[in-house]
């Protein structure tokens, strides 16, 4: 039985590193490329609402590692048990 929690750990870890890249990448993009002067709200929204998102993604990643750890840990207990009284 394969643990859903690492699988979606792995999924949620590069989700979030790339989406928080992405926000980097905008505050870049505006500080070097946009210089109008109504414009870098826009640009900075973006920023913003990535850095978050991609933070939050990370958040999730890492409560399903603190879940897989948990999950792999009660299994070699019970094994552990198991061979024990046998």
């Amino acid at each position: 039985m394969s643990n859903s929690h690492r699988q979606k750990y792995l999924i949620r870890l590069l989700a979030g590193l790339g989406i928080v890249s992405g926000g980097i990448l905008v505050i870049i993009y505006t500080s070097f490329i946009k210089s109008r002067e109504q414009e870098w709200y826009i640009w900075g929204a973006a920023a913003i609402a990535l850095i978050n998102s991609g933070l939050f993604i990370l958040g999730s990643a890492f409560v399903h590692k603190v879940k897989s750890d948990l999950i792999r840990k009660q299994k070699q207990k019970e094994t552990h048990k198991r061979y024990e009284f046998e």
